[in-house]
């Protein structure tokens, strides 16, 4: 029978058993949890496109998951570099939606007005743009439309 050990009450400091090696650079966790990071998941795109890029074309090249440890650690940085200039910027806004996707199952068309409210001023004051893949030439993209089909009370 194993006991449990809380490791706050431990007298000696956690210790990775396998340490990466030191040609990997370090790197902080995001420390976001599914909410934020969802609300946040196209401007991360958009910011991070290149570095998104080459993070794939290296998982390609090689099945091992050693190989690309360095561009999967720029995307990290990448996308701490977005999070912190929505903290910066557009914290209320960002507040706002991705605690809306958090009380609503993570489901966007739950939270359209909040999400505009911050798309404004992710567009106004870090000049980038919310493109959905795959979004067909000339139709309204559907974060744009102003009377969805799919609302929080159907009919």
């Amino acid at each position: 029978m194993s006991i449990f050990h809380n490791p706050e009450d431990s007298s000696k400091p956690y210790k990775e058993p396998t340490p990466l090696p030191d040609d990997v650079p370090k790197v902080k966790e995001l420390g976001t949890t599914s909410a934020p990071l969802k609300s946040a998941a196209f401007f991360i795109g958009a910011h991070c496109k290149e570095y998104n890029e080459d993070f794939m074309l290296c998982k390609n090249e090689n099945r091992d998951p050693a190989h690309c440890l360095k561009e999967g650690r720029r995307v990290t940085r990448c996308a701490q570099d977005m999070i912190t200039k929505m903290r910066e910027n557009c914290l209320q806004e960002w507040d706002k939606h991705w605690n809306c996707l958090e009380l609503n199952n993570h489901e966007y068309y739950m939270c359209r007005k909040p999400e505009r409210t911050l798309n404004k001023c992710m567009f106004e004051k870090l000049g980038l743009t919310k493109t959905i893949p795959g979004t067909p030439e000339g139709q309204t993209p559907i974060h744009e439309v102003k009377r969805p089909v799919f609302t929080g009370v159907q009919k």
